[in-house]
């Protein structure tokens, strides 16, 4: 191989990291811009020495015809190792917190990457330019996808009306709700007609399909809650 074709493909591999990890750094993952990169690069690297030792193997042989028996070069057996090593890599981006799993998508994206980085260095550029391509969509794009349909099966909104009397109750409800594994992503203040009764909403978002009545009987349980709305 030349020194042009080196570059080239190391280039590449940036390029396609990149891009891939740049998407998962402004999303702030545990594995992002400069992790991707390297384990494209990591992997087009592994390609390029596979490749280095058939052709010194093809040279050898050729000059010393009699070692053909001695001499094999196995192309997959390298590569296999280094997918295998992207998965362990990977295991350490996953996190359980509270029951939820999160960075399975950073997981699967280093690995994806690591495939493209050893299709670059062997030199299958029309695959890795079309898979890059590939990926970056649906990464990005499907998946806003996928975060619109989890809002809309899952954003709710409570309406709560309580005593005034108990000025922690915005706060302690909040706490109930993280408690409960649900998020709360706005809290407004409604106005009241009742004198001494507050009335606030909390749009709230849950990852799972949690019973509502369920939850409203626990917010109900707390003796500031005057009436409670769900929808």
């Amino acid at each position: 191989m030349t020194t042009m074709v080196i570059l080239t493909r190391i280039m590449l591999a940036i390029v396609i990291g990149g891009f891939i990890g740049y998407e998962r750094e402004m999303r702030n993952r545990p594995a992002g811009f400069i992790t991707h990169t390297l384990v494209c690069v990591g992997a087009a690297i592994v390609s390029l020495m596979q490749l280095q030792m058939v052709q010194d193997t093809i040279a050898i042989i050729n000059e010393n015809p009699l070692m053909a028996n001695a001499l094999k070069a196995d192309i997959g057996r390298i590569v296999a190792q280094v997918i295998t090593g992207v998965g362990f890599l990977g295991a350490g981006t996953i996190i359980i917190d509270k029951g939820s799993v999160k960075g399975l998508t950073t997981a699967t994206t280093l690995w994806v990457v690591a495939c493209l980085g050893l299709a670059i260095g062997l030199g299958y550029y029309e695959i890795s330019i079309i898979s890059g391509i590939v990926i970056i969509f649906i990464i990005v794009f499907l998946k806003r996808v996928e975060v619109i349909a989890n809002n809309r099966k899952n954003l709710r909104s409570v309406e709560i009306s309580y005593y005034a009397r108990d000025p922690d109750f915005i706060e302690n409800t909040v706490k109930f709700f993280k408690k409960n594994k649900i998020q709360v992503r706005n809290i407004k203040l409604l106005s009241s007609d009742e004198k001494g009764i507050k009335r606030c909403q909390f749009k709230t978002y849950s990852s799972s399909n949690r019973d509502k009545r369920d939850i409203i009987e626990k917010l109900a349980v707390n003796d500031s809650v005057v009436t409670i709305t769900h929808k």
